[in-house]
Order: structure tokens, then sequence, then C-alpha cells
């Protein structure tokens, strides 16, 4: 018994310990920066404008703190303080900042840009439910032979069953009118990014079911193709237009789950006020992927149809969709953040 007794006194010192060891820290780490974060505040109060650039390397750092923060001290006054100053940083750079030059080329230029590195957590996410779906459409498919027929429907799978059997398995994209099938295609993706965004009103499960249903589509469509032993063929003509069109949709997906995790927590904002600034950001990124539609449904349209192109010209679109994705929803917006960031410590 007093063994046992020794032991409990034993681990009750040590979580005592660990926790003023943690509080130590923590003061260490509010010590070292609330002369930054006060003036901070200061500025994020001021009518008065400044310049865009200073106030996103601000903002960059904020963020910094505050994921620093909720990593090692999660739930405590200082995350809440430093979550309630990043989001009177953010009302700052996008509402009331002072437009300079062409406006649209701004958004797309910095503005956008600088929101996708904000927002990469939930643009991650969101292509890892996407692709987790693909997978369980593709496992399915493999092991149910109704599975495609239920998910493409009996006269899409009959149609193009006929096609292969003629040696022309992508015929479908020949059939429409190019102009018609362009304007259909970009509005109707352009529809699936909108609800993808505005179902996440629905607690985020209305976007993650838009996300469930087009991986499951694309994961059943392409292993459809791989049974019937034209999988390369689907890959360079299908491709074309799908890097961009499909990259789109996740991140409409991101957007949603913005809008419906801004909802359902709020942080140390008031619920409509951190719902309205989550639906702000989703616009946004709604709005900046609406090109990316516009050019997939012009690939789709006019360029698809041409099943008998070269590989290498197929892969060269391709690839070069590819790149651009990388480029600007990831390395691009890294690049501009941190020399937005590193302008600001250089600034004599």
């Amino acid at each position: 018994m007093q063994y046992g007794f020794a032991v409990e006194d034993s681990c009750g010192f040590k979580v005592v310990q660990n926790c003023f060891e943690l509080f130590m820290q923590e003061l260490v780490f509010i010590n070292k920066n609330m002369a930054r974060w006060k003036e901070f505040e200061k500025i994020s109060n001021r009518k008065s404008q400044m310049p865009p650039d200073e106030l996103a390397a601000m903002f960059i750092q904020i963020t910094d703190d505050l994921s620093y923060c909720r990593t090692f001290y999660p739930n405590t006054e200082t995350e809440r303080y430093l979550n309630q100053l990043a989001g009177k940083m953010h009302y700052k750079i996008y509402q009331n900042k002072k437009e300079t030059g062409n406006r649209i080329v701004n958004f797309w230029k910095t503005d956008l840009p600088l929101l996708l590195y904000e927002i990469r957590a939930y643009l991650y996410f969101s292509l890892a439910v996407f692709l987790f779906f693909v997978l369980i459409g593709a496992y399915s498919a493999a092991n149910d032979p109704d599975f495609v027929r239920s998910i493409l429907g009996d006269d899409y799978v009959d149609m193009t069953d006929a096609n292969i059997e003629k040696g022309d398995p992508m015929a479908v994209y020949k059939q429409a009118n190019q102009m018609d099938m362009f304007l259909a295609i970009t509005f109707n993706n352009i529809g699936v990014a909108f609800r993808a965004f505005v179902f996440g009103l629905f607690f985020i499960l209305g976007t993650l079911n838009v996300l469930m249903f087009n991986g499951i589509m694309l994961g059943s469509f392409q292993y459809y193709f791989y049974a019937h032993g034209v999988f390369l063929e689907s890959i360079m003509t299908i491709w074309i237009h799908g890097t961009l069109e499909i990259f789109a949709i996740t991140v409409a997906g991101a957007a949603g789950i913005i809008l419906g995790v801004s909802f359902l927590n709020p942080g140390s904002y008031k619920r409509l006020q951190s719902f309205k600034q989550g639906a702000r950001t989703g616009i946004k990124i709604i709005i900046g992927i609406v090109p990316v539609f516009i050019v997939a449904g012009f690939l789709e349209g006019f360029i698809t149809r041409y099943t008998g192109a070269p590989y290498f010209l197929r892969a060269t679109i391709i690839i070069g969709s590819l790149a651009f994705i990388v480029w600007y929803f990831f390395l691009y917006p890294k690049k501009l953040s941190q020399k937005i960031l590193s302008d600001k410590h250089n600034k004599p």
C-alpha cells in the first residue's frame, strides 16, 4: 500500500513538474513576442492605410506564431489572443486595403496566391479526401462487375463498350459541337464547384459528399478503361482537360470545408463573424478558379476530341497543366509569402 502511494505521489509530482515547465515555456514565448504583437494590434486598429505588402508580412508572422502556439500551447489564452489578432490582420488586408494598379491583375498576382498559402492545410485535406475516394471507386469497380454501371449509367457504359469494339474508345468527345460542348462543360464544372463550396453549410458533410461522389466516379471510370485494356489511351485523352478540371474541383472543396469550419469552430470570434469571414474567403477562392474551369472547358471542347494526335503532343498539354498547378497553387504562393516576409525583415 505504501509503495502504491509512493508511485502515485511520484506520478503526481511529475505531472505538476511537466505542467510547470510547459507554463514557463509559454511565458518565454509570450515575453519574446509580446512587443511585436502589441505593435501589430495597434496597426490593426488604425483607420489609416498601410502598404499591402507590409500588412501581408505582418499577417504571415502572426499566423506562424499562431501555428506554433496551437502545436505547443493549445487551448490557452495565448492561442485565443493570437487567433483574434490574426483575424484582425486578415480583415485589414483583405477588406480595407487600398488597391493599387489593376485590381483584377492584383487579385490573381498577389491576393489569391497569398490566400492559397494561408488555406493550404484545407487544400491538402480536400486533395487527400478526394484521392481516398478515387481509390475506393477503383477498388469497388475491381471487385464488383456492376459497380461501374451503377455509377456511370448503363447508357454510357454500353456506348463506350461499342466504341471500344470499334477501336475508338474516346469517341464520346467527338460527338457534340465544339462550342456547345465548351459552354456546357464549363458551366457544369463551375456549378459543381459552387455546390462543393455552398454545401459546406451542411456541417462540411455536403462538401465531403461532392468530393466523395466525384472521387468514386473518377476511380471507377479509370478502372473501367484499365479493365478493357485502353488505360493509356484514356489517360492521354481524358487528362488533357481533366488535370485542370479535377484539381479545381478539389480547390472548391477546400473552400467548402473552410465555410463549414468557420461556422462549426468560430474560435474566439462570434459565430456570425467567423461565418462571414469564411464565406468571403471561400467566394474569393471560387472566383479565383473560374479561369481554370474556362481553360479546362476549352481543352475538352476543342482539343480532347483529337484522339489521333501523337502521344507527345497530348502529354505536353497534360504535363504543362500539372506544372501550372504545382507552380501557381503551391510554389508561387509559398515563394511570394516568404518574399513579403523577408522584405519586411530587411526593411530599415
